[in-house]
C-alpha cells in the first residue's frame, strides 16, 4: 500500500509539473517578428518600432527578422507557415491580399491569423529633385508624351505600388505599359534606384521617401488618394489634381499564422492597441511621417477581406490577376 501510495505521489506530481508547462503563460522566451520588406524601408522601421514596445509589455525579447523576395511573398509565406505558438509573428502588408490572384499559393489572408492594424498611409508619387516635373499633372503628360521612357518601381510587379501607378494611369485612360514597371524588393532599394537615375519614378508612401527628399535628391508629386493626408497636409492628391476615384491604401497590421490561440491573439491584440496610445510611439512615426491607425483583430480582417475585394477586381482590369 505505501509503495502504492508513493507512486501515486509521483504520477501526481508529474501530472502537475506537465500541467505547469503545457498551461504556462505566453510568453516564456524570445519572440520573432518577420518582416517581409527589406531593411530601412518603411515596414521594416515601424516593425522595429513595434518590436521595441512589445518588448517592453510581454517582458521577452523580440527580435525582428528581415525575410525579402518575391515582391513579399518570401517573408509572408514564412510567416503563415511558422508554428501557431505566438513566438513567431511578421507584420503583413496590403500584398497579401494579391498573391492568390497571381496564382501564388500559400500567403492568402485565411492562412493568418490578423492580430492588429497599426498604420494606415495613403501611396505617393515621387520623382528626382532635378526632375523636369513640377507637378503630377506634369508627370503624366510626359508618360503621354514618351511611352516606355519613363520607369517606375517601389515593390514587385502586381504589388500595392505597382498597382497604384498602374491603376493611376488606367484611370487617366492611359495604358499603364507607357511606363515600364521596374520589380524591386521594397521602397528603400526603390529610392536608391530613383536617387541613382536608374529608374524616373517611385510609388511609395511619403514617409518611405522622406529621407531623400530632405537630402534635396528627390521631390513628391502627390498622394495617390481621395484625401489629404492628415500627416502630409500640403501634398496635392491625384483626385484634386484629376478629379478621379481612385485610392488603394496600405496598411501595416501585426499577424500570425492561422490557428494562433484565442487568448494568445487577444493578449497581442490589446497590446497592440495599447501600443498605438503610447506618446513615444505616436512621436516616432509623427518623426518618420507614418500615421498610427489602430484596428482590432475582428475590424482588421474586414478592413484586408474589403481590400481584397477591390484590388483583385482592379487586376483583373489591369491584366494583372489570373
Amino acid at each position: 500500500m505505501k509503495r502504492t501510495l508513493v507512486a501515486l505521489g509521483a504520477i501526481a506530481l508529474a501530472c502537475a509539473s506537465f500541467s505547469q508547462s503545457a498551461f504556462a503563460k505566453w510568453p516564456e522566451r524570445a519572440v520573432t517578428i518577420i518582416v517581409p520588406w527589406s531593411a530601412g524601408g518603411g515596414t521594416d522601421a515601424t516593425a522595429r518600432a513595434v518590436a521595441q514596445q512589445l518588448e517592453q509589455r510581454l517582458g521577452q525579447p523580440v527580435n525582428v527578422v528581415n525575410r525579402t523576395g518575391g515582391g513579399g511573398v518570401v517573408g509572408h509565406v514564412a510567416i503563415a507557415n511558422a508554428p501557431a505558438d505566438g513566438y513567431t509573428l511578421g507584420v503583413v502588408t496590403i500584398e497579401m491580399t494579391m498573391y492568390d490572384a497571381q496564382g501564388i499559393p500559400g500567403a492568402t489572408p485565411e492562412d493568418f491569423t490578423l492580430i492588429g492594424r497599426f498604420n494606415a498611409d495613403p501611396i505617393a508619387v515621387n520623382v528626382r529633385a532635378d526632375a523636369p516635373y513640377n507637378s503630377v499633372e506634369d508627370l503624366i503628360k510626359a508618360v503621354k508624351a514618351h511611352p516606355g521612357d519613363i520607369k517606375a518601381s517601389g515593390a514587385n510587379r502586381g504589388g500595392l505600388s505597382h498597382l497604384a501607378w498602374a491603376g493611376l494611369l488606367n484611370t487617366l485612360d492611359v495604358n499603364p505599359d507607357a511606363s515600364p514597371w521596374i520589380a524591386s524588393d521594397g521602397a528603400a532599394p526603390a529610392m536608391q534606384q530613383l536617387a541613382a537615375g536608374a529608374i524616373d519614378v517611385v510609388s511609395t508612401s511619403p514617409a518611405e521617401a522622406r529621407s531623400l527628399v530632405e537630402a534635396g535628391e528627390a521631390k513628391t508629386l502627390a498622394l495617390v488618394s481621395n484625401e489629404r493626408s492628415d500627416a502630409w497636409p500640403d501634398l496635392t492628391t491625384t483626385t484634386e489634381a484629376f478629379n478621379i476615384n481612385w485610392s488603394p491604401l496600405p496598411f501595416r497590421g501585426l499577424a500570425a499564422p492561422k490557428g494562433l490561440p484565442d487568448d494568445i491573439t487577444k493578449t497581442l491584440s490589446k497590446t497592440l492597441k495599447d501600443i498605438t496610445e503610447d506618446r513615444e510611439f505616436h512621436k516616432f512615426m509623427a518623426s518618420r511621417g507614418f500615421s498610427v491607425a489602430y484596428q482590432n483583430s475582428t475590424d482588421f480582417t474586414k478592413t484586408v477581406m474589403q481590400s481584397r475585394e477591390g484590388l483583385v477586381k482592379t487586376m483583373k482590369t489591369l491584366g494583372l490577376a489570373k
